[in-house]
């Protein structure tokens, strides 16, 4: 009987595997890579606040688009 469970694996900078997960002693794997789509680019940094802020900040208007520059937002224009 087959059974199928679903991996999810990621490469380094140079395509190698990271970490390898840990499988059943003395049995076959028949194995179908396909890559991901859509997945995301490392040069795209998301904007996060600093970990001191965390519960310390409240939204007092609708204004928060107007404090940032439009520019760093990933709208469609």
């Amino acid at each position: 009987m087959m059974q199928a469970e679903r991996l999810i694996l990621e490469t380094d900078g140079l395509g190698n595997l990271k970490p390898i997960p840990k499988l059943p002693p003395n049995k076959q794997f028949e194995v179908i890579f396909r890559a991901i789509d859509g997945a995301q680019d490392p040069a795209i940094k998301r904007r996060i606040p600093h970990p001191d802020l965390a519960g310390q900040v409240q939204i007092l208007s609708n204004n928060i688009m107007d404090s940032v520059p439009e520019s760093d937002w990933e709208l469609l224009q």
